[in-house]
């Protein structure tokens, strides 16, 4: 007897895409309609759709695909991983208490702290990695915690199971909210380790193309999926019928494209640190995390980030690189490069990063499916060029 959809494995879940065609098309066909038809005025509040912002026919196999894929019973597919934070913390009232971590994407701290002016809702911020710190911090007064595992960039992880429980022992109704981005489906569930919440820049991996922004958010609970609706469905943040056929499309080759990247990111970051830089990368067994992040997922994922002792040469290794492009995010088939302080992160208040001890000259590399002696060549090459022009202010 045939499996069910739920008895496949992930990778074949991610490829098999269940849809219904009246003519038989092999693949899910794009409903580029803003409105649907009604067959009379007594039928339009019952039919399946009606207007585009509320439901449309290639956004719902997209979402019924995607909890396929996470394993859970509800998904919306929102228009950037941005908006998915933003639809999360529509919700919150004044004076609701967040906890998040200080290693936050750049993003979201600036949402957080918009929010937090403009709604009355208090942001307070923690080392998500200090378990005994975060269970102090987390109270009966905590609405909801953020969280990020491995962080970015500084590929800090954390004790996402642990800190969940704690959470909702001490409040019930605290919601537990993980960015799974970096991790994606395939390497992390963050619902199975306790979070109400999984979110993620669908922009990235999901996609993994850089040729469309799409944000998903998945929960287990009735509830929120309630809540969560209302306001995609009030503000029409719901993705778009064209973007949501690109992402089904995408999704397809995730698990090729991640453990090509995966593989790449590991040979990249043992070159690095042969090198003599400070490497930070989960894969490697010198990540004083190492173990926790491998508790907790089935890969170390395609990012890393490394320290070089000084800015001006971390600026001339990014301008010196040929087939690394120099941009800000990460998950595409193509390798990226970055310096966080002066792009991801440029944002964030300066005097708060250096309270935060961020390391100005840390450079992130998001590794693509490019051959790897290609790679290798070219940061070779780029960190020699440096210190060449580098040397002599060194």
């Amino acid at each position: 007897m045939a499996n069910s959809s739920k008895d496949y494995r992930i990778n074949t879940r991610i490829v098999k895409v269940a849809h219904k065609d009246g003519n038989k098309a092999s693949i899910p066909p794009i409903y580029q309609s803003t409105t649907f038809k009604a067959d009379s005025i007594g039928s339009f509040s019952t039919q399946d759709y009606d207007y585009t912002r509320s439901g449309n026919p290639t956004r719902t196999v997209l979402q019924n695909h995607l909890a396929s894929v996470i394993n859970c019973k509800y998904v919306y597919a929102v228009n950037s991983g941005m908006a998915c934070l933003d639809v999360i913390l529509s919700n919150l009232k004044p004076n609701d208490e967040v906890v998040a971590g200080e290693d936050l994407y750049g993003g979201s701290d600036r949402l957080l702290h918009f929010v937090e002016r403009k709604h009355s809702i208090k942001i307070k911020h923690f080392d998500t990695t200090n378990l005994p710190l975060m269970k102090s911090a987390i109270t009966k007064k905590t609405n909801l915690v953020l969280l990020e595992s491995p962080t970015n960039p500084l590929i800090n992880v954390v004790d996402v199971k642990a800190i969940a429980a704690h959470a909702h022992a001490v409040n019930p109704e605290c919601i537990v909210v993980f960015d799974n981005t970096m991790m994606t489906p395939l390497l992390m569930s963050p619902l199975e380790l306790g979070c109400d919440i999984h979110y993620e820049s669908a922009t990235k991996y999901l996609n993994g193309h850089h040729d469309i922004m799409a944000g998903v958010l998945a929960t287990n609970r009735d509830d929120l999926a309630k809540s969560l609706f209302y306001v995609i469905n009030a503000t029409g943040s719901g993705l778009a019928p064209f973007d949501s056929w690109l992402l089904i499309r995408g999704l397809k080759t995730l698990s090729i494209r991640l453990e090509r990247e995966q593989q790449n990111c590991m040979t990249l970051a043992t070159f690095l640190q042969n090198k003599g830089f400070s490497v930070r990368y989960t894969g490697l067994k010198s990540h004083p995390q190492h173990d926790l992040h491998f508790s907790q997922c089935k890969g170390p994922g395609a990012v890393l980030s490394f320290e070089t002792g000084n800015i001006a040469l971390s600026e001339a290794i990014i301008k010196n690189c040929e087939i690394f492009s120099t941009t800000v995010s990460f998950g595409s088939v193509s390798s990226l490069i970055s310096l966080p302080l002066k792009m991801s992160h440029a944002s964030i208040d300066k005097k708060v990063l250096a309270e935060r001890n961020f390391p100005q000259d840390l450079i992130r590399l998001c590794v693509g499916i490019e051959d790897i002696q290609d790679l290798i060549d070219d940061l070779d090459h780029a960190i020699l060029l440096a210190k060449r022009e580098v040397g002599p202010k060194l």
